[in-house]
């Protein structure tokens, strides 16, 4: 009997639950046994969740014949590589103590992936803005991948030895805000690149530039949200409180004041990212409606 076929729906959700089971099943056996050889397989599945997730989500919105799994996954794998590397190098060198910190962090690491993103697509033929949000998508959750591996693994060092329990708490802290941090603001700037620039090379227009600005902005706004809910709370509390310590003298927070930060914090971020999924939406509603490749898989019949 001939074999027949059937629609896969959803493989993000597949994805996410198996990898979600297995990142679980990780971490209750490494508290168990306290083997310290599952650290790096757990460190890979709780950074890399979240990121292969939402690339899989954005690729079964559907795009252009280019769009193809294996342009997906290098600009994923290679441009989250390139793009950690070049932040690192441009930071170490060009970045020092002051206000602007941020501002300049957030200038260099999107810098670094539309850098690595245009590498990477320079050959596509046919460069629409579907395509651009996608594959900008891409580049941003794996730098955003990448960066967590990063974080989660210098958690695990405190200073009463290893901590399974810091490195679990950053892994859950960094996979529920990535999708709202380095994939969404690359997606943007990918989506105007590929617009802008139509069929052959890209193009630097004052669009382009401008929403480059315009999302290292929000990229700075989230890298200092902590100081900024820190003035905010101090203005509208209007008084700060000191106490002597050995080190001199330093702030000591009343009872209202520490009630209020956390709100002013996660407010801060809930706002940057609603502009930011705001802008994605808008975006994206300009592009044509896509033609979705279906996922199948074969049944016996």
């Amino acid at each position: 009997m001939p074999a027949t076929w059937r629609r896969s729906g959803r493989p993000w959700l597949r994805v996410f639950l198996t990898g979600l089971g297995l990142w679980v099943a990780t971490v209750i056996v490494t508290f168990v046994t306290g083997n310290p050889n599952l650290v790096p397989t757990l460190v890979l599945l709780g950074s890399f969740l979240v990121p292969v997730t939402f690339v899989i989500w954005a690729f079964d919105r559907g795009g252009t014949g280019e769009l193809t799994p294996t342009l997906v996954m290098t600009t994923f794998i290679t441009g989250g590589v390139l793009g950690v590397l070049a932040a690192s190098v441009l930071e170490a060198y060009l970045l020092h103590p002051s206000p602007w910190l941020f501002v300049g962090v957030g200038l260099i690491e999107e810098a670094a992936k539309l850098l690595a993103l245009m590498l990477l697509t320079r050959r596509l033929v046919d460069k629409s803005l579907r395509d651009g949000l996608i594959l900008g998508a891409a580049v941003g959750f794996g730098f955003a991948a990448f960066e967590s591996a990063g974080y989660a693994f210098t958690a695990l060092f405190t200073v009463h030895g290893l901590s399974i329990t810091q490195l679990v708490q950053t892994e859950l802290l960094r996979g529920l805000l990535a999708p709202v941090g380095h994939g969404l603001w690359t997606s943007i700037i990918g989506g105007v690149l590929f617009a802008s620039s139509g069929r052959g090379h890209f193009m630097i227009t004052g669009r382009l530039i401008l929403t480059y600005l315009g999302v290292s902005l929000l990229h700075a706004l989230w890298d200092s949200m902590h100081t900024l809910a820190l003035i905010v709370m101090l203005l509208v509390t209007q008084g700060e409180s000191y106490v002597q310590t050995p080190a001199g003298w330093s702030v000591q927070p009343t009872a209202e004041q520490a009630s209020l930060y956390p709100g002013f914090e996660w407010g801060g971020l809930a706002l940057v990212s609603l502009i930011g999924i705001g802008w994605l939406v808008l975006l994206s509603r300009r592009a044509p409606r896509p033609h979705r490749v279906a996922w199948r898989v074969p049944m016996a019949g």
